[in-house]
């Protein structure tokens, strides 16, 4: 199964999870909490927490973009480019030590999110 290990890796919490919609909510909410906590990582000088943090995140994109059910047409095509684009930002942040990128991941992340919401109404 595509998505076994996102749901390994989110659900330490959450004991079930309701729908491969909310799972989508969760990935998208942990990659929110892991780049804030990558900045800070940033801030604080502390690169092995940054490289951590950067890599979580990381992780999720590539399993969103594994996931990807290409049959949906544009959209679909869509957000491979936007989540290849997140992957190549948090490389940057980690490579280069800056909170730009993380910043931008942030702000697209949102923005799926809010659509995410919108779209499936959770």
């Amino acid at each position: 199964m595509k998505n076994s290990f996102a749901y390994a890796a989110y659900s330490q919490n959450n004991t079930a999870i309701e729908s491969p919609e909310k799972l989508i909510e969760m990935l998208y909410e942990g990659v929110l909490r892991f780049s804030a906590q990558a900045i800070k990582s940033i801030d604080s000088n502390n690169l092995e927490k940054k490289t951590y943090w950067i890599n979580r995140a990381t992780a999720i994109f590539a399993e969103l973009l594994n996931s990807i059910n290409y049959s949906g047409g544009d959209v679909a095509h869509y957000l491979s480019g936007l989540y290849t684009r997140q992957l190549q930002l948090l490389a940057l942040a980690n490579i280069n030590n800056t909170k730009e990128p993380l910043e931008e991941v942030m702000k697209v992340t949102k923005g799926l999110l809010e659509a995410w919401r919108e779209t499936t109404n959770l």
